[in-house]
């Protein structure tokens, strides 16, 4: 019997899915690691307990177990950042596989040079953005005909004869915003190396390590893969159609596209959804923040790879919303049905003599950790992280 299992973080991102994806490709049988949103801005961090730790961004977090990733077509993809990825994980021994979907949308040098123009024009008004451009590549596409497809990086010279109305695009776009400076930049200089950059690609694919394919075929009734783990980025509170605006990303963070990707596939294997939320609440971006507090006391977390950035500023802590967790899965369940849930726990060790404070309505309350799921809703299956790796959750 063919699984599903379908990782969504019940936060703003941050909690721990990198980790849940690995802990789940290591226990599984021919698995394939399936990003169902999000894109290049994700940061999942795993480690193999044995040395290797990597943030993946471009490649699922199950390629240091072997598996190898399906990025599908609610994800875009940014080739200037897998080039870099690459080389990465190359450094650390890992031979990853990517299979890209032809309908993905391609980010290039001007979607997150837009981004990042139009984040900073905001001043004090910022919204969060990482400064990657995913949310333009998103409107591009949903908004204009000046789109770019994964399938079209197979051929460098559609890309050179696209690449002028994507530049057309954000000069109209931001022909009001003189300040902006759009055409400050040396945008021939900018094609070029890009350009140069999309043409290293082709290599990769000579080597087996990326592939253009169709969802049809990744879906087939006669792949290859038995266990399909659905790895989501960020999480349901910034989510495009829940999540509080202006401060939201540019997708659907529940499990609502996995779900989608297998109903419109006809693929129905045995389901089941993984609810993942640290055991203290984070923020990385503007936006609001329930319990943000100087008073969290964590250990064990000198290896936090969530750091200082221009366009999100630093990394916020806070105490558990019980509130907005069960808000968070509330919203999913308009997707997720009856579909078996399970809860895990992250971080755990680095909360002082496993000790937890949480709000509800407003009222603050301290348990232990085997606690807390209790109060956060009903699991079939629950497992806590007392540590950074695979190893250490049970």
């Amino acid at each position: 019997m063919r699984k599903a299992s379908i990782v969504v973080g019940l936060g703003f991102g941050d909690e721990g899915k990198g980790l849940a994806t690995d802990f789940l490709v290591r226990q599984a049988r021919k698995p394939l690691v399936v990003r169902y949103n999000g894109g290049q801005q994700a940061g999942h961090t795993v480690s193999d307990g044995q040395g290797k730790r990597h943030v993946f961004s471009n490649f699922g977090a199950g390629s240091l177990a072997g598996a190898p990733t399906y990025w599908s077509q609610f994800c875009t993809f940014a080739p200037a950042n897998l080039l870099k990825e690459f080389a990465a994980l190359e450094q650390l021994g890992v031979r990853p596989r990517l299979l890209v979907d032809a309908l993905c949308p391609v980010t290039t040098h001007y979607d997150v040079l837009y981004n990042q123009l139009l984040e900073q024009g905001r001043g004090a008004q910022r919204h969060g953005s990482c400064g990657m451009g995913f949310g333009a590549t998103v409107e591009r596409h949903e908004s204009s005909p000046a789109r770019l497809y994964a399938q079209d990086l197979l051929f460098p010279e559609i890309c050179a004869l696209k690449l002028p109305a994507i530049r057309q695009y954000y000069r109209q776009k931001l022909e009001n915003r003189p300040d902006l400076e759009f055409d400050a930049y040396d945008h021939d200089a900018a094609d070029a190396h890009w350009l140069e950059l999309v043409s290293q690609l082709l290599p990769l694919k000579n080597r087996g390590i990326l592939e253009i394919v169709t969802e049809q075929a990744v879906f087939a009734q006669n792949s290859a893969w038995q266990h399909f783990i659905f790895e989501g980025a960020q999480g349901i509170l910034l989510d495009m159609d829940f999540g509080f605006f202006p401060h939201v990303t540019r997708s659907n963070t529940s499990s609502k596209n996995a779900f989608d990707l297998l109903r419109r596939n006809h693929f129905f294997p045995e389901t089941e959804v993984v609810y993942i939320s640290r055991c203290y609440q984070t923020r990385h971006g503007a936006g609001p923040f329930a319990w943000e507090t100087d008073q969290l006391h964590l250990q064990n977390n000198a290896l936090e790879t969530n750091v200082f950035n221009d366009y999100q500023g630093h990394f916020r802590y806070g105490f558990l919303s019980l509130d907005q967790l069960q808000y968070a899965l509330q919203c999913d369940r308009n997707f997720s049905g009856n579909t078996p849930k399970k809860l895990l726990l992250t971080c755990a060790d680095q909360m002082p003599e496993g000790r937890v404070t949480c709000y509800l309505g407003g009222e603050a309350t301290t348990v232990n950790v085997d606690e807390l799921p209790g109060l956060v809703g009903n699991f079939e299956g629950v497992w806590v992280s007392w540590g950074d790796w695979a190893g250490k959750v049970r």
